[in-house]
């Protein structure tokens, strides 16, 4: 007997659906008690507010408090120190950004283990990063802002929100790409506000 496609499609999601659907049987009654959401960055910048519109949604949705908990610092090492210690039962979540992998490789004396300790659930959103140049810079491209940084003789700077974080690394790998990091810009650490 020859199945059609769509069908062998369907039979095929239905049986892999079958394995999925008692574990989530098991956690329809999650919550049943206020969930916190451990923030690595500082009250009011991106993360906390795309957390914080989160949280109200999902208290809305699932009938109990969900509450953003700010422990910035540390490049968000002591915010996943936090969830790392706290009971694995999912009531403690951890905000994650990019900067919980980056630590995982300049920081050696970490008390966790971000891949042993800390179980993913889901992605919520994504922050782009954008190279912006100050009016001043005749540059308008890319290639010119390249020749221009040469011409420069390492008398630029650029700003990140920290050694390792996202536009800290993305800022030095553009030095490598564009062959211009024996003129390395000196890096000026500005705390913006927004996160990675």
């Amino acid at each position: 007997m020859t199945l059609p496609r769509r069908k062998f499609l369907h039979l095929t999601a239905g049986a892999t659906m079958a394995s999925v659907l008692p574990r989530r049987a098991r956690a329809l009654d999650y919550p049943t008690r206020p969930v916190r959401l451990v923030d690595g960055f500082a009250a009011g910048g991106a993360v906390d507010i795309v957390a914080r519109v989160l949280c109200q949604w999902l208290s809305q949705r699932l009938g109990q408090p969900f509450v953003v908990d700010n422990k910035p610092g540390a490049a968000t090492n002591i915010a996943t120190e936090e969830v790392a210690r706290a009971a694995p039962d999912g009531y403690t979540l951890l905000w994650t950004t990019t900067a919980n992998t980056t630590n995982a490789t300049i920081y050696n004396n970490l008390s966790f283990n971000f891949i042993r300790d800390i179980a993913p659930v889901g992605t919520i959103d994504r922050f782009p990063l954008v190279m912006e140049v100050n009016p001043a810079v005749p540059a308008k491209t890319v290639p010119e802002f390249v020749a221009w940084l040469k011409e420069q003789k390492g008398n630029a700077s650029y700003a990140s929100s920290g050694t390792g974080q996202s536009p800290h690394l993305s800022g030095a790998w553009f030095l490598q790409l564009t062959g211009t990091q024996e003129v390395a810009p000196k890096e000026e650490i500005v705390v913006t506000g927004a996160g990675q």
